[in-house]
C-alpha cells in the first residue's frame, strides 16, 4: 500500500510538472484604437506570429479599443505589471518625464516616411527607446500610424481659418503650442471621448490620421477635412522591463522575431488602410475634402515654424538639430 502511495503521488507531481509546462506565458497587449486601424491590425498579426515562432508557449490578448485600460490608466498600468504590453502615442512618455518623445510632436517635422524611417529605424531612435528603461519601460518597436490633418465643421484652408476654434489634442505641451500657432484653442481629451465631443460640439475640431478619424466614425460629425499632413502620429510598442527580461532567452528571442516581423507589418499597412479611409470618407459624402495648395502649405509651415523655435529646449536643441541633418526635412530658419 506504501508503494502504491508513493507510486500515485510520484504520477500526480509528474502531471502536475507537465500541466505547468504546458500552461503559456500570457502577454496582455492593450491599446486605445479601434480593431481595425493600424496598429489594432498590427497587434493581431504580433500574437499570431508570437503563438506561431513559440510553439504556444506565448499567448497574446489583445485588448482594443480601451476595453481593459482607459489611456490615461494604461501607462501606470504598464509599470505595475497589470498588462504587459502597450502601443502608446508617442506624447504618453512626456508626462513620464522622457521629454525627448515630444519631438515628434513637432508640426511639419518630417515631409514623407523616408525621412520618418531614418529616424525610427536607426541610431537616433533606438537611442530614444533606450531611454524609457529608467522607468521600468523597455521600448521595442516604433510603429506608424501616418500623418495627421485637421478637420472641423467650418473651411479650414489657412492657418487663420483655425482662429478661435477648439481642437482636441493629445496631452502634449508641443501639440498645444502646435494649435496655439495657429489661433486655435487646444483642449486635451482622451481618444475615446472625441467622437461626442464633436457631435455635441465641446469641441470643433481635431487632428487624426485618417484611418483614425473614419473608423472612430469622426467623419460623421465633421463637415470638413483638410489633408494638411502636418504632423505624424506614431506609437511605441513597449513591454513591462521586469516580465520582459524575466522571459527565458528562447522566447525572448523569438518575441523580438515576431515583433519584427508585425513592425515590417504595421509600417506597411499604415499608408495602405489611411488610403483606404480616405476612400470611405469621400464616399461617405458626410465630409468635404481640401488639398492644400503649395501656398496653403508653405502658410501652415511658416505659421507652425515658431514651435519649433519655442519648444526647442523642451526637447533638447541637439535632438531637433540630429533630426534636421539626418532627414534633410523640415528647418524653420530655411523658412
Amino acid at each position: 500500500m506504501k508503494m502504491s502511495t508513493v507510486f500515485v503521488g510520484l504520477v500526480a507531481a509528474t502531471f502536475s510538472v507537465m500541466a505547468m509546462a504546458q500552461t503559456p506565458i500570457v502577454i496582455k497587449f492593450s491599446h486605445v484604437v479601434a480593431a481595425d486601424t493600424p496598429k489594432g491590425n498590427a497587434s493581431v498579426f504580433f500574437g499570431k506570429r508570437a503563438g506561431e515562432l513559440t510553439k504556444g508557449k506565448v499567448k497574446v490578448e489583445v485588448y482594443a479599443n480601451s476595453s481593459l485600460y482607459k489611456d490615461k490608466e494604461e501607462m501606470e498600468a504598464l509599470q505595475l505589471g497589470a498588462v504587459q504590453m502597450l502601443a502608446p502615442s508617442l506624447a504618453k512618455f512626456g508626462p513620464l518625464g522622457v521629454r525627448e518623445f515630444e519631438v515628434f510632436d513637432f508640426p511639419y517635422l518630417f515631409d514623407n516616411t523616408a525621412e520618418l524611417h531614418r529616424i525610427t529605424q536607426g541610431p537616433l531612435g533606438a537611442s530614444l527607446l533606450a531611454k524609457l528603461e529608467a522607468r521600468g519601460i523597455k521600448g521595442l518597436a516604433f510603429w506608424d500610424n501616418g500623418f495627421k490633418s485637421f478637420s472641423a465643421n467650418t473651411p479650414i484652408k489657412m492657418p487663420a481659418d483655425m482662429k478661435g476654434k477648439k481642437f482636441r489634442i493629445q496631452s502634449s505641451k508641443v501639440l498645444e503650442e502646435q494649435i496655439r500657432a495657429v489661433g486655435g484653442l487646444p483642449q486635451v481629451m482622451a481618444f475615446s471621448e472625441v467622437y461626442q465631443a464633436l457631435q455635441t460640439g465641446v469641441v470643433d475640431g481635431t487632428e487624426n490620421p485618417i484611418s483614425n478619424l473614419y473608423t472612430q466614425k469622426m467623419h460623421e460629425v465633421q463637415k470638413h477635412l483638410t489633408l494638411t499632413n502636418h504632423g505624424y502620429l506614431g506609437y511605441a510598442v513597449v513591454v513591462n522591463k521586469k516580465f520582459w527580461e524575466g522571459l527565458p532567452a528562447d522566447v525572448r528571442g523569438q518575441l523580438e522575431q515576431a515583433m519584427k516581423e508585425a513592425t515590417a507589418h504595421a509600417n506597411k499597412i499604415a499608408q495602405e488602410e489611411n488610403d483606404q479611409a480616405l476612400e470611405g470618407v469621400k464616399k461617405s459624402g458626410k465630409t468635404t475634402i481640401h488639398v492644400p495648395t503649395a501656398d496653403e502649405k508653405l502658410a501652415f509651415k511658416k505659421a507652425m515654424a515658431a514651435v519649433h523655435v519655442k519648444m526647442a529646449d523642451r526637447v533638447g536643441k541637439d535632438l531637433l538639430q540630429s533630426i534636421y541633418k539626418e532627414t534633410g526635412g523640415f528647418d524653420p530658419s530655411k523658412l
